[in-house]
């Protein structure tokens, strides 16, 4: 995993230490962090005496040994004791990032009684009499289960399951905070197809949509295909659709800014996985024409020996004149450039041989496909997938508004009409007054996001959440 470069907030250290209550000693402690490469965030006094005072100093570092090489400048200030280093980030997830609470009150035996046993068993016999009343008297309304196997997470790859929870707790967090969700880990100690579709199918009675999570590709694929096929509930693979939504309405108001248009202009694509063909797939349904998909072999074209299933329709529906070289050669004369793939495979000189006016959406985390400020000397719009850089382009800006359409409509699939309204939403919220290079896509914590988002699909859902309409 390649580490920041930078000091950040994901390596955040508190030093609990004490000083001399006189002399230079506190004064010396911010030099101390800055000529180490840190930043000081707080300096807290926590206890004060007459001899010595206690302080909490709070810094953030490039990587863990930066931290300790932070903690060992400090211990070196004339004075100083050190007594406890707390990394904030574990901290943090202590004991777990979510928990489950009752949303009545359980105060009395009249409240027991009507929540649990007896009263309980009539709401149980309705259900049981008319099964669509659990979407109207259970959690059922509002829940999703958050699917994985551990197999392809974040950028750390095959980690499996227990490793892959903290992740997918983020991912709960993230559904309440920014939808009203109640989401709920699920994560699978196998990485057979069977055994994932066969669990999900049976847990499924006690959820209103399934979010697949970090599963390789290109196992989701089917994996996906198949539990759509079973359930009667909605199912979104978001390393493929909530990342399609979230490039398209980039996209959109990326080439809004350059005066282009989608239909006209040419795109090299790098990533032929799950990202990279849910990406292909929602750009052509919304009129991109003119595309080059490469993947770690070079471009994609119907003359290679390799193609399976998903490289065969790329092939087939992608580079019309055969390109068959590498990605440095797709790239010149293209008009954009959409990343999803690997880190540092382009470089500045390769970004200048592209069209006037160029678009740049390099989306490998942490590390991109290209420096982002050698990409800006060259392109007019860059996004990237990291917080650190203007126009981050992250999925958390669709999946939360995604699901709270769906579960408002009661829907039961996840047709390309609605990833395609979700799309010209999210694009919706930036405003002609505050389109720019640097602003194409609105921040995670826009206020209007979701809501905007979560509209669009509930309109496109409704009076089709049972319509057997084709499926993304």
């Amino acid at each position: 995993m390649t580490v920041a470069t930078v000091p950040s907030v994901s390596y955040s250290i508190t030093v609990r230490l004490e000083v001399p209550a006189g002399g230079k000693a506190v004064s010396q402690l911010t030099h101390a962090v800055e000529s180490a490469g840190g930043v000081v965030t707080a300096l807290d006094v926590t206890t004060a005496g007459h001899e010595t005072l206690r302080i909490d100093v709070t810094c953030a570092a490039r990587d863990t040994e930066h931290a300790q090489a932070i903690v060992d400048n400090l211990g070196e200030v004339e004075g100083v004791v050190i007594h406890k280093v707390s990394d904030r980030t574990f901290l943090m997830h202590l004991g777990g990032k979510i928990e489950m609470k009752s949303k009545v009150p359980l105060r009395n035996r009249d409240e027991l009684s009507m929540a649990y046993t007896p009263g309980v068993a009539r709401v149980s016999m309705a259900i049981a009499r008319n099964p669509e009343d659990a979407r109207r008297l259970t959690i059922k309304r509002n829940s999703v289960a958050v699917v994985t196997d551990g197999s392809a997470v974040l950028g750390l790859g095959n980690i499996g399951p227990a490793a892959a929870l903290p992740v997918m707790e983020g991912k709960a967090a993230l559904f309440k905070r920014f939808a009203d969700i109640d989401a709920w880990p699920i994560c699978l100690d196998t990485q057979d197809i069977d055994e994932i579709v066969r669990t999900v199918q049976l847990i499924a009675p006690g959820f209103g949509g399934i979010n697949l999570e970090d599963i390789s590709a290109p196992r989701c694929f089917e994996v996906e295909r198949r539990l759509r096929e079973l359930l009667d509930i909605p199912v979104f693979h978001d390393d493929q659709h909530g990342t399609a939504i979230c490039v398209l309405a980039a996209l959109t108001n990326a080439l809004r800014v350059v005066g282009k248009e989608l239909g006209e202009v040419r795109i090299t694509l790098a990533g032929a996985g799950a990202a990279g063909t849910a990406v292909l797939r929602l750009l052509m349904a919304a009129g991109a024409r003119n595309m080059i998909v490469c993947d770690y072999l070079g471009a994609v074209h119907g003359g290679r020996d390799d193609l399976d299933d998903t490289l065969r329709w790329i092939a087939d529906h992608t580079n019309a004149e055969g390109y068959a070289g590498d990605l440095r050669g797709a790239i010149k004369g293209a008009d954009v450039f959409i990343g999803v793939s690997a880190p540092g495979i382009l470089n500045g000189d390769d970004i200048a041989t592209m069209a006037d006016d160029a678009v740049v959406f390099a989306l490998a985390n942490p590390e991109p496909e290209i420096s982002p400020d050698d990409a800006r000397e060259h392109a007019a719009v860059v996004a990237t997938g990291r917080s650190d850089y203007p126009n981050q382009i992250n999925n958390v800006l669709a999946f939360p508004g995604v699901f709270r359409g769906l579960l408002d409509a009661q829907a039961n699939l996840v047709s390309e009409e609605m990833l395609l309204a979700a799309a010209k939403a999210l694009a919706a919220v930036v405003t002609d007054e505050e389109l720019g290079p640097n602003y194409i896509i609105p921040s995670v914590f826009h206020a209007d996001v979701a809501g905007t988002v979560a509209a669009a699909v509930r309109e496109s859902a409704g009076g089709r959440a049972r319509s057997g309409m084709t499926e993304a």
